[in-house]
């Protein structure tokens, strides 16, 4: 119903956009194109607990470039664009723009990641393991709220392993905008990529090469 609603707004104010959704797949194809992921956290929503959100990117050139993250059930909502920055709005209607962490070295930082099955069922785990042994802490936030807690300076880095675009397309605006990097776990991030490594930049490089790096 969500993406539906999405779709249905979207063909009427922008109908030479295409459209990538969860649900119902792609629409169209343009240099301009929404990427949606209407509910990200579904296991969350369906058991009760409050962290999941919608996730709206427009995606120019294949380059997610604007992006809204909106979490009623946390009564909170994250967004960025090029040029103004990223911010978030609180349930109590506080607005503040958004900055990484400074934390500098691995030692002194917090990892973020998802569910260790997925890890278990790649070539990651090792490297995966070596890391969160590194880092001061390592907390399974989960889902968009680990990169939103990145961009407010509340995490240094984030690693997920098996995602999709939908997934991902809008968390970059906002880490980007907020001082933040994102890539995937070895190189560049595509619109193939299924891993994901977000960091407070000071921190990226150190942590993809030690996934580059042979087990």
């Amino acid at each position: 119903s969500v993406e539906k609603a999405l779709t249905e707004l979207l063909a009427l104010k922008r109908p030479d956009d295409a459209i990538v959704g969860e649900e119902f797949g792609s629409s169209g194809e343009a240099s301009r194109k929404w990427i949606i992921d209407p509910i990200d956290g579904t296991a969350n929503f369906v058991r009760g607990v409050p962290v999941w959100a919608t996730l709206i990117a427009l995606s120019i050139d294949s380059k997610p470039t604007v992006s809204v993250v909106s979490a009623p059930a946390l009564g909170s909502r994250w967004w960025a664009a090029p040029g103004s920055g990223a911010f978030t709005k609180s349930i109590t209607g506080e607005e503040r723009k958004l900055l990484v962490s400074k934390v500098s070295k691995l030692e002194d930082s917090s990892l973020s990641y998802n569910n260790l099955r997925l890890w278990q069922k790649s070539e990651f785990m090792p490297k995966f393991l070596k890391l969160s042994e590194t880092v001061w802490r390592t907390r399974a936030y989960g889902d968009f709220w680990s990169y939103m807690l990145l961009a407010e300076g509340s995490v240094d880095i984030v690693a997920e392993h098996d995602l999709k675009i939908y997934d991902i397309a809008a968390l970059v605006p906002i880490i980007e905008q907020a001082g933040g990097s994102i890539s995937d776990l070895q190189g560049q991030l595509t619109e193939q990529s299924s891993s994901v490594l977000a960091t407070n930049s000071l921190l990226h490089a150190k942590v993809q090469d030690l996934f580059r790096t042979a087990s």
